[in-house]
């Protein structure tokens, strides 16, 4: 765009060197940016939302900082920035995003700060949101629980479903509860 240089000026500076007299200005090739494309010192453009089509399915948890967009079917659990479900998509986990757009089907728990059931949304858990809309038709079946921060709370409520057992080594069964494959391998047969 626009650089200083010493074609511009007035009068060049005369102090006797030959150095100070020349003017050496050499045009700079730069690759012509398309239209649109953000500068080199303007901050990154939000990449585009991954999208997840209607003939793919994932088996497992997804995790991203940035936005999804399901139209296939996911077992596992989703973590983002923003999730839209769509119509056609089908999502068997847990669902934990800033903003959660459903149209299609989520069989588990829905956590956000915005989520939105529209009128063809079909949701089978509980949904704990900071606010939520939901369009008529829209079907859901499971509680609805209203926090100030839903995601805070994300990682610890995952950690008390689950409790910590520890193995069993107590008392011994009785020898007649013991199949016999089992006692004659002890030598109590």
């Amino acid at each position: 765009m626009f650089s200083k240089s010493k074609i511009n000026d007035p009068a060049p500076k005369q102090d006797g060197s030959p150095a100070a007299n020349t003017v050496t200005s050499t045009p700079v090739e730069r690759p012509a940016m398309p239209v649109g494309a953000p500068a080199a010192s303007a901050p990154k453009a939000k990449p585009p939302a991954s999208t997840l089509s209607a003939d793919l399915t994932v088996v497992g948890n997804l995790r991203t900082s940035g936005d999804i967009q399901v139209e296939g079917h996911v077992q596992g659990d989703i973590r983002a920035h923003l999730l839209t479900v769509g119509e056609s998509a089908t999502i068997e986990g847990e669902v934990v995003a800033d903003d959660v757009v459903v149209t299609g089907r989520i069989v588990g728990r829905v956590r956000g700060l915005k989520v939105r059931l529209t009128s063809t949304a079909r949701v089978e858990g509980d949904i704990i949101h900071k606010t939520i809309a939901i369009e008529s038709g829209a079907h859901f079946e499971g509680s609805v629980q209203r926090q100030e921060d839903p995601l805070a709370t994300a990682g610890q409520q995952g950690k008390k479903a689950a409790p910590v057992t520890k193995p069993a080594a107590a008392a011994p069964a009785p020898a007649a509860a013991m199949p016999k494959a089992q006692t004659a391998a002890d030598g109590k047969a």
